[in-house]
């Protein structure tokens, strides 16, 4: 499935980099999530090392102080652990027991890395890693960003009980109801917020209300979800067919055979790619240096995807 995505996508026409900590984030990440017991086997620690976090992350965030790179590394990380944990440790497959768990971290996420309130032992090590990654956020001193952070978070595990129930029910949703979603359970946007807050002059409140921001943000959006759909439709289709993808989704909404669906998922790539250079180039020529960190942010997040899917062992 590697070979047809990368024959059918459109390569993302943005200059490719790797931040130079990449690899030393990497061991202390893993480091990170041994420490708060995300990862507590043999068996686990290597998935982490193969899911790469910190070659996405360094890709994603090529510039800017290692300690940014640092906190994006492990709020993939952190993302990774969950997503296995719904996808393949079968979390995700039982409703009510995830929301239990999305109960615990939705009380972390209150608390918004508060040192004082630290969460309880009930919240368990995704409620420990995440306190832990709300308080660092919060040391960076902007607020705007610590609450972006975490209602973006919040809303990515809300979405995964949207999941959840559709597993149980056997439900395929509308295609338009999947890509909305999707932007949530992607986990991209506090992604985005974290690397915004790496750069060296992340968007202020204005510029994050800007409604041509607002347009673009979700172009990125899509388009880093719908390529990560692509890449991994080939693992994900023979584990459970009827996972949440695009492909799945355009196939079984519209009829079509899995080649044309592939087909249909890969153009709606490359028409949004098509939008969002369209969109980028009027906002460019707005002039505004706020808004042009901003639109490297997520040139960086587009192009990071395709280049990161190319080699991750996660898909393989």
């Amino acid at each position: 499935m590697r070979s047809f995505a990368i024959s059918a996508l459109r390569e993302p026409p943005f200059p490719a980099g790797r931040h130079k900590a990449t690899d030393r984030v990497a061991s202390e990440s893993v480091d990170w999530a041994r420490t708060f017991g995300l990862i507590d086997s043999g068996h686990r620690v290597h998935r982490l090392r193969q899911a790469d976090a910190a070659g996405l992350a360094g890709r994603a965030c090529p510039d800017g102080p290692e300690d940014g790179l640092r906190l994006l590394t492990d709020l993939i990380s952190w993302l990774f652990v969950m997503d296995d944990a719904c996808d393949e440790d079968d979390l995700g497959a039982d409703p009510a027991r995830l929301a239990t768990t999305i109960g615990s971290l939705l009380d972390v996420l209150d608390r918004c890395g508060e040192p004082d309130r630290p969460p309880g032992a009930d919240a368990g090590p995704l409620g420990a890693a995440l306190h832990d990654l709300c308080r660092r956020t919060r040391a960076h001193g902007r607020p705007e960003q610590l609450l972006r952070f975490a209602s973006q978070v919040q809303a990515y595990l809300l979405a995964l009980l949207w999941e959840a129930t559709n597993r149980e029910r056997r439900r395929v949703p509308a295609v338009a109801e999947y890509v909305q979603m999707r932007r949530h359970t992607g986990g991209v946007r506090p992604c985005l917020t974290l690397t915004d807050l790496a750069s060296p002059r992340p968007p202020g409140s204005a510029q994050h209300a800007d409604p041509r921001l607002i347009a673009l943000d979700l172009l990125a959006v899509d388009l880093v979800c719908w390529c990560n759909d692509l890449f991994s439709y080939g693992k994900e289709s023979e584990v459970d067919p009827d996972a949440h993808n695009l492909v799945t989704v355009i196939a079984r909404n519209s009829g079509a055979d899995e080649s044309a669906a592939l087909r249909a998922a890969a153009h709606r790539f490359n028409q949004g790619l098509a939008a969002y250079l369209d969109a980028e180039e009027a906002l460019l020529a707005g002039g505004d240096d706020g808004l042009r960190h901003a639109l490297a942010t997520r040139r960086n997040w587009v192009r990071a995807t395709y280049d990161w899917s190319l080699v991750a062992a996660r898909y393989a």
